[in-house]
């Protein structure tokens, strides 16, 4: 369902509505408009509604993969509690990195092929940060890391794919549930967190801090 949620700034967003009050604790705010965390939380059982954070992602020089992603997720978070402190809320970022290079959403068909063609045969690290922030600071933030093993794509399998259009909204150019499952070759770690959100984290998370959003 579709809904307006009010700031009370004055400003309005549209969100896709879990629960729609926000004035407790028990209410979870997810900080994304990614729809592989809509479903993972979803499948969890977690109500909840979405505000998109609106901060830009941008890397400081030489950052690793872990302080990005944190940061990021901090970031998200606070500058959404700043508008709903009653509420709990949920952010996160993902960041890919492959030997040695922190891969973002690409900017361009070439820069996704460019991608796929290094994580074609290697190995690669996934991060997702999340953070849960409320009353306008962060409560529990923590990095969360998987590794990845692509088989060797050929040219036409990397031109297929970059055709759906799939890579182009995700980092690393590639998502694990979707056309690109078929070139995974092995997962250390949790798929959820591949996929954008360390699920059993983020639930153990919650419960060590009494909110059961449900």
């Amino acid at each position: 369902m579709i809904t307006l949620v009010w700031h009370h700034a004055g400003l309005l967003e549209f969100g896709i509505i879990r629960r729609t009050k926000l004035s407790s604790m028990g209410n979870l705010i997810l900080a994304s408009a990614s729809p592989r965390r809509h479903a993972l939380l979803t499948a969890a059982g977690i109500a909840f509604t979405v505000v998109e954070s609106g901060v830009p992602e941008i890397r400081h020089d030489h950052e690793s993969a872990n302080d990005y992603a944190l940061r990021m997720a901090e970031a998200k978070a606070l500058s959404v509690t700043a508008r709903f402190p009653a509420a709990t809320v949920l952010a996160a970022d993902t960041v890919v990195e492959c030997t040695g290079e922190i891969l973002e959403k690409p900017f361009d068909a070439g820069d996704a092929r460019r991608m796929l063609r290094l994580l074609s045969g290697n190995t690669h690290t996934v991060v997702t940060a999340f953070a849960l922030a409320s009353d306008r600071v962060i409560i529990e933030s923590a990095p969360i890391t998987s590794r990845v093993t692509f088989r060797r794509l050929s040219s036409a399998e990397i031109e297929a794919y970059l055709a759906t259009g799939d890579p182009f909204d995700k980092a690393g150019a590639y998502g694990i549930q979707g056309a690109a499952a078929n070139f995974i070759a092995s997962v250390e770690g949790s798929r959820d967190n591949v996929m954008g959100l360390p699920v059993r984290e983020v639930l153990e998370a919650l419960k060590r801090h009494r909110i059961d959003p449900r």
